[in-house]
């Protein structure tokens, strides 16, 4: 049986003349986390619309669980639980009684379930308290605990930690993961806060002017990341010498330094060295950021 529980096929949509979404394509898998990656007016938002029923598409096929009519789709639909841009909270009530008013919309009322759901997002405390005296971060924890009340098999979340401080992205953070590993629940995040991505994603989608221009697991991004090995010994003409020897041919070098670029591990340069008693005065990988390379990805698109 496939993994893959919603698989989006050359989707566009246009508002009159403007094309907002090009035929963009890519699928999700059962049990991971996806950092939904794009600019401001990308592409992101219009494209959780479309997959949640909140927007008719222009064009292309959105398939939930494996079915992609009508019906197949709303019944899809009702295994989703979407936080979209932020949660619409009744200030004035407390947060047990928003799950209540949320739970109604499914014709269900059950009291033990909501204080269950908010003590799993860690509101357990302040289930009785004004949702108006309620800090972002903990608006954000209560978006997410509406999302949760149909007990879905995919969490949709678009910016879910934007304006948070860092006590709050991380409370989001360790929340969302556990949601991930411990209930099973895919996920997928839309962000511009990469540093937050890269701590909590498992794989990624790069969405850049409607198009989308890569899909790639956290491995394959980290290889990617990996740039080069910086190496400075006492004897760097022989050094170059022995790395040549041994095959590693993609080399650079200046005044001070070694660089090499071939798929190789730190720990095999230090060995080699070693075995040639050549010593290593300093030795260290050099890594890009999600950021740097999302931002060298959109140069290239450019």
């Amino acid at each position: 049986m496939s993994d893959t529980i919603m698989k989006i096929s050359k989707l566009s949509k246009s508002y009159g003349a403007k094309r907002v979404l090009e035929n963009v394509s890519f699928e999700i898998e059962k049990g991971k986390i996806y950092g939904f990656i794009g600019e401001n007016g990308a592409g992101k938002t219009t494209a959780i619309r479309a997959i949640t029923g909140l927007s008719h598409v222009t064009d292309g096929k959105v398939e939930l669980f494996g079915r992609s009519d009508k019906k197949g789709l709303e019944e899809g639909r009702k295994k989703i639980g979407c936080l979209v841009e932020k949660p619409i909270l009744a200030l004035n009530k407390t947060a047990k009684d928003n799950l209540m008013s949320q739970q109604l919309l499914y014709g269900k009322e059950d009291a033990a379930k909501a204080d269950k759901i908010l003590k799993r997002v860690g509101l357990g405390d302040v289930k009785d308290k004004k949702v108006g005296d309620f800090s972002l971060g903990m608006k954000q924890r209560l978006g997410i605990a509406l999302a949760l009340i149909n007990d879905p098999e995919l969490l949709i979340l678009d910016e879910p930690v934007n304006g948070l401080d860092p006590m709050g992205m991380v409370a989001v953070r360790e929340l969302l993961i556990s949601l991930c590993k411990d209930d099973g629940i895919t996920i997928v995040i839309s962000s511009h806060i990469l540093a937050e991505l890269y701590q909590l994603a498992t794989d990624y989608i790069i969405i850049s002017h409607g198009h989308i221009i890569s899909t790639l697991s956290k491995e394959e991004l980290d290889d990617l990341c990996t740039t080069h090995i910086v190496m400075e010994t006492e004897h760097n003409d022989e050094a170059l010498r022995v790395l040549n020897s041994s095959g590693i041919s993609t080399i650079d070098q200046d005044e001070d330094s070694i660089r090499i670029y071939d798929k190789v591990d730190t720990s095999d340069v230090a060995r080699l060295m070693y075995d040639n008693r050549i010593l290593i005065t300093h030795l260290t990988k050099h890594e890009r950021t999600l950021e740097e390379y999302y931002i060298e990805l959109l140069g290239r698109g450019a």
